[in-house]
C-alpha cells in the first residue's frame, strides 16, 4: 500500500471534530465582536513583499516567507492581519472610526511550538481612525468577554505601554520581550550579549521590572473598571513589551493562569501603521485571537 505523503513541518491537516470546534468558537467570538460593531472583511494571503517587510522588526522579518512568481515579482505570504489591514485602509480610505475584524490563516517561518504553527489561523479585531484610548479598552473589554463566552473561565489581559521603554536600545526591548520565557537570568545574559556588563543588564532590568503605569495606562485601566471589567481580568506588568516595530503606545497579551505564560492573544496601538501605506496618519489599535491556543487552553 502506498504511503500517503507527510505535511511539511509546521504545517498539519484539521480533521472534521475539530474543524467544527474551531467554526464554532470563531462565530462565537464573531458575534460578539458585532455587538461591540465590528465589521468583517477579507484580505489576500499573499501580498507584495515590500508590503509586509519591513514593518514588524529586523527579527521578525526573518520569519516571513517570501517567493517570486513567474513575472519575478517579489511575494509574501502575510505574517498577520494587521499589516494588510494597513494597506486595506490606505487604499480604500473607509470613513472612521473604521472597526473591523477578520479572520484568516497567518504564515511565520518559526519554530513549532506548543499551540503555535507555521501556518495558523487569527482573528482580529481593530479600530482605525480614533486616538480616544477608550477605544483601547473597548478592544480589551470585547477580548475578554469573547474568550469567556467560549469557555475560558480566567482570563487575565496583561497590559504595559510601549513608551515605558522609551530611551532603550531595541536589544534590550527584544531581550525584555522574551522575560515570560526565560526570566531574570536569561534576560540579563541576552542584555550582556548585546553588550551591557552584568552590572548594567542587572540595573537595567531592575529599572523596567519598577516602571510604573503611564498616564496613558492608567486611562486605560480606569476606562476597564467602567466598563465592568473585574480586578482579576487584567493587571498592569512593566516587564511586557511585544517584539513588533509598529506598537506605539498601549499593548496587550492575553493569558490565562492554567495555561502559564503562553499568550493566547495580543495587540495593542499602532498610531504610524497606516502612514507607511498613505500620506494620511491614521491612529489605530487592535487585537488579535490566538485560536489554536486558545483552544488548546480550552482543552486545559
Amino acid at each position: 500500500m502506498t504511503k500517503a505523503p507527510p505535511t511539511p513541518k509546521g504545517f498539519r491537516d484539521i480533521r472534521p471534530e475539530m474543524a467544527k470546534r474551531r467554526r464554532a468558537i470563531i462565530n462565537t467570538i464573531a458575534n460578539i465582536l458585532e455587538e461591540f460593531k465590528f465589521e468583517p472583511i477579507e484580505t489576500p494571503t499573499i501580498e507584495f513583499a515590500e508590503t509586509i517587510l519591513g514593518k514588524y522588526g529586523d527579527e521578525a522579518d526573518k520569519l516571513v516567507y517570501t517567493f517570486e512568481d513567474r513575472g519575478e515579482r517579489k511575494l509574501a505570504l502575510r505574517y498577520d492581519l494587521t499589516v494588510p489591514l494597513a494597506r486595506y485602509v490606505a487604499t480604500y480610505n473607509p470613513q472612521v472610526p473604521f472597526r473591523r475584524y477578520q479572520v484568516g490563516q497567518v504564515f511565520r517561518a518559526d519554530n513549532p511550538q506548543k499551540g503555535r504553527w507555521r501556518e495558523f489561523t487569527q482573528m482580529d479585531a481593530d479600530t482605525i481612525g480614533s486616538s480616544d484610548l477608550l477605544e483601547d479598552a473597548k478592544i480589551v473589554a470585547a477580548a475578554i468577554r469573547a474568550v469567556k463566552e467560549v469557555g475560558l473561565s480566567n482570563p487575565v489581559m496583561v497590559i504595559n505601554d510601549r513608551k515605558n521603554f522609551d530611551g532603550y536600545s531595541k536589544e534590550t526591548v527584544i531581550a525584555i520581550d522574551k522575560f515570560d520565557k526565560i526570566g531574570d537570568e536569561g534576560v540579563i545574559a541576552e542584555m550582556v550579549k548585546s553588550g551591557m556588563t552584568q552590572t548594567q543588564a542587572k540595573d537595567t532590568l531592575e529599572e523596567i521590572k519598577n516602571k510604573k503605569p503611564t498616564p496613558d495606562i492608567e486611562k486605560i485601566l480606569a476606562n476597564l473598571k467602567n466598563l465592568g471589567l473585574n480586578d482579576s481580568e487584567f493587571k498592569f506588568d512593566p516587564t511586557l513589551a511585544r517584539g513588533l516595530d509598529y506598537y506605539t503606545g498601549s499593548i496587550f497579551e492575553l493569558r490565562s493562569p492554567s495555561y502559564g505564560n503562553l499568550s493566547l492573544g495580543a495587540g495593542g496601538r499602532y498610531d504610524n501603521l497606516v502612514g507607511m501605506f498613505s500620506k494620511k496618519s491614521l491612529p489605530a489599535v487592535g487585537f488579535s485571537f490566538g485560536l489554536d491556543r486558545l483552544i488548546d487552553a480550552l482543552n486545559t
